[in-house]
């Protein structure tokens, strides 16, 4: 009897120490854990690992989101700013990895306006009665400027804090293809952004912002490119020849764009052909033929119209195109420059259901002086009324 009891008190001995023996592991596992993470732990690669699982947000704000390289750079949001001290590869690795498609549908879809100027911005009084009373989750603006330059507007202004990280910019050189690629790039960061559109410090809106806006972002044109593109020999030396740019596939155009969410993806994504045109070919005014060729090479023809939204006049064959003074301002030359040959396929029923369809081929114009600006805001409630 003695014999068994003391069995039965060995076997409960022993149920106990099995029973505690699964604690005792997780404990030593999550000290092991532990000792490792403390050794090993990187904040960039586990913060990088987190916003990748994590779900895009449902907000109707689509704010710029902040990149994963905390190690090397943040957005930080003074000034309400954009300024960030990303390296440029970091910046146009982020946007690569940038959806092609905002698939969220409380999103409200934006236009974002790049502005690559030297410095000021002389027309942008013009610019605000186009922007005033508009709900600013339909827009976002981004300003490449030269270094140094911040005297960009009034903090009551909509361009203010909108001026991103910059480098020197010069006519004719390639860099001018990086400051686009780089607005591109940092508007790519706000889901909320579908369209992109770029301008200089001479351009203006020939419509009001409802007409702009209802034309990139409704219909069919949701998902079309505008990229000025004609065929041309001008510039195609052999250095590209060389290279398998074949002259059918080395087209011209105005570097001014309006484009889509999946284009600015795959321009600031492209590596190949920019790192060619970049080369040491000594050729100028290659941002006239990078993103038209690019067009050809990728076969996104079916995509693109050959042609802009932004009018400008060449017909003074010169270097560079007319510019308007004051003087030349007139009503009739603005409806002139947006209706163009009447032949774009952009119809505008205006605001009221009655109203009738009017046609325009383009939405924006350059090249117009400072001194033009009186005369521009006196005509611009009446014209953007259409």
């Amino acid at each position: 009897m003695a014999s068994s009891t003391a069995k039965t008190m060995q076997l409960l001995h022993l149920r106990s120490i099995l029973n505690l023996l699964p604690v005792l592991l997780l404990i030593s596992f999550g000290f092991v854990l532990g000792k490792i993470g403390n050794a090993n732990f990187s904040p960039a690669s586990y913060l990088t690992a987190f916003r990748a699982l994590s779900p895009a947000p449902t907000s109707k704000k689509a704010c710029v989101k902040l990149p994963a390289f905390m190690e090397s750079g943040h957005l930080t949001p003074s000034s309400g700013g954009l300024m960030h001290n990303m390296t440029d590869e970091e910046l146009l690795w982020r946007a690569s990895m940038e959806p092609r498609r905002s698939t969220h549908a409380s999103i409200v879809p934006k236009v974002a306006f790049l502005f690559l100027v030297q410095g000021a911005l002389p027309l942008w009084p013009l610019w605000e009665i186009f922007f005033n009373g508009k709900d600013k989750e339909l827009y976002s603006i981004y300003v490449h400027a030269s270094p140094g330059y911040t005297d960009l507007a009034p903090k009551e202004s909509v361009f203010y804090g909108r001026l991103i990280p910059s480098q020197g910019t010069k006519w004719g050189d390639m860099n001018l293809v990086d400051a686009e690629r780089w607005l591109l790039a940092t508007a790519l960061l706000d889901l909320g952004n579908v369209r992109f559109a770029l301008f200089s410090e001479s351009c203006i809106p020939l419509l009001g912002f409802p007409a702009v806006y209802g034309h990139l972002t409704g219909g069919s044109n949701t998902s079309v490119s505008f990229v000025d593109s004609y065929p041309i020999k001008e510039r195609h030396d052999p250095f590209f020849a060389d290279r398998n740019i074949s002259l059918a596939q080395w087209p011209k155009g105005s570097q001014w764009f309006e484009m889509d969410r999946t284009t600015a993806v795959e321009v600031v994504a492209e590596e190949r052909w920019y790192a060619m045109f970049r080369g040491d070919h000594g050729m100028l005014n290659m941002e006239e033929h990078y993103l038209p060729t690019l067009v050809t090479l990728l076969g996104w023809g079916a995509r693109c119209e050959n042609r802009t939204l932004t009018y400008v006049d060449w017909s003074t064959r010169r270097k560079h195109p007319r510019s308007f003074p004051e003087k030349d301002i007139t009503a009739e030359l603005l409806e002139g420059m947006r209706r163009g040959d009447g032949k774009c396929g952009y119809k505008y029923h205006g605001d009221d259901d009655g109203a009738s369809e009017v046609e325009f081929c383009h939405l924006f114009a350059r090249k117009f002086s400072k001194d033009a600006l009186t005369k521009l805001i006196q005509l611009a409630p009446e014209l953007w009324l259409v």
